[in-house]
């Protein structure tokens, strides 16, 4: 697997990561090293192995999923599996036709183009990239005004593996176009839990089963969670410890970072006490609700909420954001009493926004 060109902003190859280096590349290289999503691992490796026997490259691959379920590792794992160049870049790095023009006429026969955030590709752009998925040509319009002329360029075969958070933002004949899609669901602990033990051994870090444990229950459901957290318990470790990971230490370690023994951090502790104290177990709407906890709505609803939903600490309703029985529980305040109306704002607050803001058309 070959880096991207250097110098190139629109192509960033992935350079390894030498192991010498602060941190060790902790990616899985091959499928038989990739733990957990086992569907979408089986359905790959039938369509990687077929195109590997048949001396071809492979259809265009599209992998969706929440961030940190492993989509980019998964996108340098189909060019590793079928021995081809793996370049990257982003869907926001490429602004022009002529950008996208730039990187398909370096490609070689084989390679592996992975697009990240493939849905923020502009219209234009995109339109563009139907012919060179599909037919591997490029029109390209040389000139301008009536002397303007469209010239075909023929493209190699290449492999593009588009991945998206946001599937719904992808247009359907740019869907259609690629052969294989998947989506990453989110990680169990003991995926997780393998996941710690593998990261440990390739950082030298010594932790026990306990402490592996206690890690993988609070990681989201995600293996960059997991890496990210053995990491900084890894630091406490060594700072005020002896050096090794136990349950004790683990559990002293997140305390001090402010992850809780749900995986919530402070930002959503601080979502959840907006519902619950500020305005009465809700319903609120978005944006009042970013406002009150002075973050963008985009971050609540991107980053914040979708954990908040999976756990069933929060409910989105045609009106807004609603507090549940487990929310309460969380936070340690006692359940309103059955039949009583919440109020919208605790007694005495000043509202920010008037009752009738629309909570409806913000609420998602």
């Amino acid at each position: 697997m070959s880096a991207g060109e250097p110098g190139n902003p629109l192509l960033d190859g992935g350079a390894h990561v030498d192991e010498e280096g602060l941190e060790a590349s902790l990616r899985p290289t091959r499928l038989d090293d990739f733990i957990g999503q086992d569907r979408v691992r089986r359905q790959l490796q039938l369509v990687l192995t077929g195109a590997r026997r048949r001396g071809q490259p492979a259809d265009h691959v599209l992998l969706s999923g929440a961030p940190g379920l492993g989509k980019t590792t998964l996108a340098a794992i189909v060019a590793a599996e079928v021995g081809a160049h793996f370049r990257a870049t982003s869907g926001p790095a490429i602004e022009r036709p002529g950008d996208l023009a730039a990187i398909l006429t370096g490609l070689e026969g084989g390679d592996v183009l992975f697009v990240d955030e493939i849905h923020r590709l502009p219209r234009t752009v995109e339109e563009v990239l139907y012919s060179a998925m599909e037919d591997f040509q490029l029109d390209i319009v040389v000139g301008k005004g009536p002397g303007a002329r469209s010239i075909r360029l023929d493209l190699p075969r290449f492999t593009l593996v588009g991945a998206t958070t946001r599937t719904g933002l992808i247009s359907s004949p740019l869907r259609d176009r690629f052969g294989f899609a998947a989506h990453l669901e989110h990680y169990e602990t003991e995926e997780l839990l393998a996941i710690v033990r593998r990261s440990a051994g390739l950082l030298t870090v010594d932790v026990d089963d306990e402490g592996a444990a206690e890690i993988a229950s609070r990681s989201r459901g995600t293996p960059r969670i997991a890496n990210r957290l053995l990491r900084r318990v890894r630091d406490y470790a060594e700072v005020e410890a002896s050096g090794r990971i136990d349950l004790d230490v683990a559990r002293a370690a997140l305390e001090v970072f402010d992850v809780d023994e749900l995986g919530l951090d402070r930002l959503d502790r601080r979502v959840l006490e907006a519902v619950v104290d500020a305005f009465g177990g809700g319903p609120v709407g978005l944006n009042t609700l970013a406002t009150s906890v002075a973050e963008e709505s985009d971050t609540l609803e991107d980053a914040v909420e979708p954990f908040l939903l999976r756990c069933g600490l929060l409910q989105r309703t045609p009106r807004g954001r609603v507090a549940t029985a487990g929310a309460y529980a969380h936070l340690g305040r006692p359940l309103p009493p059955p039949g009583r109306a919440l109020p919208h704002l605790t007694p005495g607050a000043v509202p920010l926004f008037d009752d009738t803001e629309g909570d409806a058309p913000d609420a998602g």
